[in-house]
């Protein structure tokens, strides 16, 4: 092979390759801002909410407990993290059904007769 044909194949290769990265960085950046908005809604506390964002810093930070070729620092914050919204939305489902149940014991379910007022 030529120099230059070795050369311009490398750089197509890297122009991929970074291309492909921003697109990965544009997907996962919309995912993050439907994810806000997704814990707004769903009435996350914001202990639980923080847990999450903080989890997230952390793993793309370059700051890390361990080395970076070893990822179990970042897996086990995500893990926590992900095990702290998932015990805020069982409460959140808890306390929605309560509070239909309280709503339903209210108000009277039998039809009324046509002789009653």
């Amino acid at each position: 092979m030529d120099a230059n044909l070795t050369f311009t194949l490398v750089v197509a290769a890297v122009a991929v390759a970074v291309v492909a990265m921003l697109v990965a960085t544009v997907v996962l950046f919309v995912k993050v801002f439907r994810t806000r908005r997704l814990l707004l809604q769903a009435g996350v506390p914001l202990t639980n909410r923080a847990a999450y964002w903080g989890a997230l810093i952390y793993v793309v930070s370059p700051v890390d407990l361990l080395p970076d070729p070893v990822y179990l620092d970042d897996i086990g914050v995500l893990l926590l993290a992900l095990r702290s919204l998932h015990a805020a939305s069982a409460g959140a489902v808890a306390h929605v059904q309560g509070r239909e149940r309280k709503g339903s014991r209210t108000r009277s379910t039998r039809p009324r007769s046509l002789g009653s007022p």
